[in-house]
């Protein structure tokens, strides 16, 4: 994993919009609707290689595939593993449920809204296994192929998978005997996936929003041990899972969730910073351009990163539509070099995923774009003053 070791390098989270006809499709398939399969596959590969030439068009440094072929960024595993059927209602958030006039404005936002909702996910009814260890590595291997055309115009590229606590919070266990054992059974499963991307050449991103999000909706009636303690078992999946794969190939982004809301139940990252820390990974994606959480930078001076790893903080808010100044880019990015005492381990990124189900984004897909470049503006800048 590359460090800033010149100049501050520029990456984001993972999923970009998706275009309008191709999140059509998602949504009928996710009603059950009887799709077109090969126009699906093919509006996906060509949506995925025009979001890698508009990467290098916004000056991004560290590229992925903008998760173009598939519908979320964990619902995707229901093609790729057994088990899986039937369907459940989420747990509600509980910082929407605490402000019903809110709530029932983002319900009609929603409603008649082409997308997918991750809130409607399948439940787990089998033993889960990865169902053709051999094609895990078709997506990347479609990646690869993709940037075919653009060696040379970036620096690195990564491709994204999700945690075993993600999956196990969505999908209601109906056949494990315990969360122990169905954190085993998801965390080998996703193991051919894990390596498959690293052995293609790629960093492998893992998602894991479930070391954060999930104190207040899974956890949201619990104290915060219940929730530490999922944590923890969580990032000991992880730890297994990741075992054949060196630390440096893999970084980790943990959020509170991608929704716009009062994000007042959250719990506070040095809380839950001694657990994530000890995740066998080079590099963590936090998000520090919202306004409920730029503030805890200092969390990384007061408990620090190991020598070797990175972090890429994210500057760039991805629930408005506001284009940030490249000025205040910088002045996040310095203040996260001060904090980290090291500018090489500081990346610029985005707070999360642009769209992370397939429609549910809230920036404007021409919006996006532009954040984007000022980003990379706002990289820049940070850079002239840290490089000096």
């Amino acid at each position: 994993m590359h460090k800033s070791d010149q100049r501050i390098l520029t990456t984001h989270t993972g999923s970009l919009p998706r275009p309008t006809p191709l999140v059509e499709l998602y949504a009928r398939r996710a009603r059950q609707e009887p799709i077109d399969e090969q126009a699906l596959d093919q509006m996906g590969r060509a949506a995925m290689i025009d979001s890698v030439q508009r990467q290098i068009d916004s000056g991004l440094d560290v590229i992925n595939n903008g998760e173009q072929q598939r519908e979320g960024f964990f619902l995707y595993v229901q093609r790729k593993l057994s088990g899986f059927g039937g369907a459940w209602k989420r747990w509600p958030r509980a910082d929407v449920e605490r402000y019903p006039v809110f709530k029932q404005a983002l319900e009609s936002a929603a409603s008649g809204k082409a997308a997918v909702s991750n809130f409607a996910p399948p439940k787990v009814v089998g033993e889960v296994r990865y169902l053709d260890p051999g094609s895990a590595s078709d997506e990347a291997v479609q990646f690869r192929q993709a940037l075919g055309d653009v060696q040379g115009r970036y620096t690195e590229a990564f491709l994204t998978a999700p945690s075993p606590g993600i999956i196990a919070s969505a999908c209601l266990n109906e056949h494990y005997d315990s969360e122990r054992a169905y954190l085993r059974a998801l965390g080998e499963a996703l193991r051919h996936e894990y390596e498959a991307v690293v052995e293609q050449g790629f960093v492998l991103q893992l998602d894991c929003p479930d070391l954060a999000l999930e104190r207040h909706v899974s956890f949201h009636a619990c104290q915060d041990a219940e929730f530490l303690k999922f944590a923890e078992l969580v990032v000991e999946t992880l730890n297994d899972a990741l075992r054949n794969i060196p630390p440096d190939r893999v970084r980790m982004h943990v959020c509170w969730g991608n929704y716009e809301g009062p994000h007042d139940c959250d719990i506070d990252l040095h809380t839950i910073w001694p657990i994530i820390r000890q995740a066998r990974v080079g590099g963590f994606v936090l998000p520090f351009a919202n306004a409920r959480h730029a503030h805890e930078m200092k969390v990384l001076r007061e408990q620090p990163l190991q020598d070797h790893q990175v972090i890429v903080a994210g500057v760039i808010d991805v629930l408005t539509n506001f284009i940030e100044h490249p000025e205040v880019v910088a002045q996040r990015l310095e203040l996260m070099a001060r904090e980290l005492g090291d500018p090489s381990r500081v990346l610029a990124g985005t707070d999360c995923g642009f769209d992370t189900s397939a429609g549910m984004g809230r920036v404007a897909t021409d919006v996006v774009w532009a954040k984007l470049q000022s980003l990379s503006q706002g990289a820049r800048l940070a850079s002239q003053r840290l490089f000096a």
